[in-house]
């Protein structure tokens, strides 16, 4: 058997203490859906570029444009959809405006990433 192959039951048998449990303990719909698309914001390399950028310091669109070689532009466009998504936060100073990340719970979920990828 190949690892691409998915293994099945050779009888089917319903579990029903089992089943109890998932329906206790299941999310409701709308929770799921929300969390499936802050998992889309994560499945964009850029995005996940900058993030690791802001989880060693507060930077201004101008360094992040240049630590990552990309246009201003490019990266404010990535900033705006990483805020929207309550993952990074902004404070102006004068006529820069500094990113950070949001809180822990984002480089959090970085760090819990590159722990599984890197599983055998």
């Amino acid at each position: 058997m190949s690892d691409r192959e998915i293994e099945c039951c050779d009888s089917t048998e319903v579990h029903e203490e089992l089943l109890r449990i998932v329906e206790k303990t299941m999310p409701e719909e709308t929770e799921l859906y929300d969390l499936a698309e802050l998992f889309k914001v994560f499945g964009d390399s850029t995005r996940i570029r900058i993030l690791f950028v802001l989880s060693s310091a507060e930077v201004c669109v101008c360094d992040l444009a240049r630590a990552l070689n990309m246009t201003q532009s490019a990266i404010s466009h990535q900033l705006r959809i990483l805020k929207q998504n309550k993952l990074v936060k902004s404070r102006r100073e004068g006529k820069s405006v500094f990113y950070s990340l949001a809180d822990g719970h984002v480089s959090t979920i970085i760090a819990q990433g590159r722990e599984h990828i890197e599983e055998e």
